[in-house]
């Protein structure tokens, strides 16, 4: 285990992609080259120390750990506060991992303003990681928001025909959840201060689990943070902002939105919502689980009929994160680890499914399922890594895809054997849209639309095989050794399942 006392790792992990945008803006605009390479090896620095924080973390050790806290606003109690534990600090790793990706995913693509680009992308970061890291709800919420504005811009400035109508839809859809969850917040803290006669404390999270709140306040107070995040992962039905922003967003913004955005939403239900509600969390445990169950079946039939890969991709998206809520409100160890799991998972392999579509978008600028037929004889390598992906999605098992889910099904069979088996039919569902998708696109005589692109249609490049590689070898080692994250968020889940209270057989209303 690598010592890392005193040296405040968690301020420099949010400090080098921040200092690293900063003097970016300071390059001069005409040397994109210089911009990327810049952008890309700081993005790499911050990787790497995400992995020094891995290697200093001790999964025996309750708690959070690496922790930094610094008094910010005393007279609210209002502080820096850093902290990980086993959860945030894999979500942290899958954040530093997918932004290097992304980065250098953009080298091609992104042709125009690439310094802003960059720059976006840099302070993107910052606001995923400090959502991740915060342990006080002032400041989970600045970085909360910070989020939104690169998000907004990446779409806005650099997506599709429709970017401006998608990137509206995404802020407007993201702005009402969190001006709602922020006077829930207040709400609490203010209740905090009544009941104590102090503002000490009043936005800690380790303060305000387990306070034990009036029952009316933590109903309300649960509500609005519920929307915010099911806005966020989205659950259904608010998730309809979702597939137009990954249609219209570049691909490196599809990956980061589907590797690491949707996963905001799941973390802010473990990490707040859950613990600091727990008695409005059981009272509503059943709704949320049955729109859990339509988002699941709902995403993979709509899947079915899409047109678009991308889009079909996005609604696959919206059923996968549907197992994330079941098993999270199945209140159930087992349910509540495949959850984690499924974040994870859900994050290489979907980041790795829009890497390939935009592999192709870049050759034939149209993602239409109908005019891809053949592709497999023009484009092996991309077809096997694009196969690989689409195996791992469906959920085969040796890969990633099938732990997370299969640990859902276990867990929630054991509280509600009902649910399970509503939720077990999207196996079927999703080979068949996912399937069925691939053998219409790689397969068959190659179209007609195909054949007029000529020498333009050209398989990966090296570059191109260096984006994909890191996500497909994690894919196997999470489907072969799961216990790497398991062992890592066995306790948190735990310590969580302790603070909501036992299960109860039966969730379905």
């Amino acid at each position: 285990m690598l010592d890392l006392t005193g040296v405040p790792v968690l301020s420099i992990l949010l400090a080098v992609p921040l200092v690293g945008a900063i003097l970016l803006a300071f390059v001069p605009g005409d040397r994109p080259q210089l911009v990327r390479r810049l952008a890309l090896l700081i993005a790499l620095v911050t990787f790497g120390i995400s992995l020094a924080a891995v290697l200093a973390f001790d999964p025996a050790q309750s708690g959070y750990q690496l922790r930094e806290t610094t008094s910010w606003i005393p007279f609210f109690g209002i502080q820096y506060d850093l902290g990980v534990d086993g959860i945030s600090l894999v979500l942290v790793v899958l954040t530093t991992l997918l932004s290097w990706i992304s980065i250098l995913a953009s080298f091609g693509p992104i042709q125009s303003r690439v310094k802003e680009y960059m720059i976006s992308f840099l302070v993107l970061e910052v606001g995923m990681l400090g959502v991740f890291l915060s342990l006080d709800l002032f400041l989970f919420y600045i970085f909360w928001e910070i989020v939104l504005v690169p998000m907004y811009l990446i779409i806005g400035i650099w997506g599709g025909a429709n970017r401006i109508y998608a990137t509206v839809k995404f802020v407007l859809y993201t702005l009402v959840g969190s001006l709602l969850m922020l006077v829930a917040l207040v709400a609490t803290a203010f209740s905090y201060q009544v009941a104590t006669g102090s503002w000490d404390g009043a936005f800690s999270v380790e303060k305000l689990v387990g306070f034990g709140f009036d029952p009316t306040l933590q109903l309300f107070a649960f509500l609005a943070f519920f929307l915010a995040f099911a806005i966020k992962v989205p659950m259904f039905p608010f998730h309809t902002w979702l597939p137009d922003a990954h249609v219209e967003a570049p691909t490196a913004g599809s990956v980061i939105l589907a590797g690491v955005l949707l996963k905001l939403g799941g973390y802010g239900f473990i990490r707040f919502a859950m613990p600091i509600f727990p008695d409005a969390a059981r009272d509503l445990a059943g709704p949320i689980i049955v729109l859990s169950l339509i988002a699941i079946i709902y995403g993979a039939i709509v899947a079915i009929v899409q047109p678009d890969v991308k889009k079909l991709i996005a609604y696959s998206s919206v059923s996968h994160m549907g197992f994330v809520t079941l098993g999270l409100f199945a209140f159930q160890e087992q349910a509540m680890q495949g959850a984690i799991l499924q974040m994870v998972n859900h994050g290489l392999i979907t980041g790795g499914l829009f890497l390939c579509v935009g592999i192709i978008y870049e050759r034939t600028h149209d993602r239409t399922i109908a005019k891809m037929g053949g592709l497999a004889a023009k484009t092996p390598i991309w077809a096997a890594a694009f196969g690989f992906f689409i195996m791992a999605s469906v959920g085969l098992p040796g890969l990633a895809g099938f732990v997370g889910e299969f640990l859902v099904f276990l867990g929630t069979f054991a509280v509600d054997p009902l649910a399970a088996a509503i939720a077990s039919l999207v196996m079927v569902l999703g080979a068949v849209y996912l399937l069925w998708m691939f053998q219409r696109v790689a397969f068959g005589e190659v179209s007609d639309f195909l054949k007029g692109l000529g020498h333009h249609l050209t398989d990966m490049t090296p570059t191109e095989v260096l984006t994909l590689a890191p996500l497909a070898a994690l894919t196997i080692v999470m489907g072969v050794y799961p216990a790497l994250i398991l062992d890592l968020i066995t306790g948190p889940v735990n310590e969580l399942l302790a603070a909501l209270g036992p299960a109860t057989t039966g969730m379905l209303p």
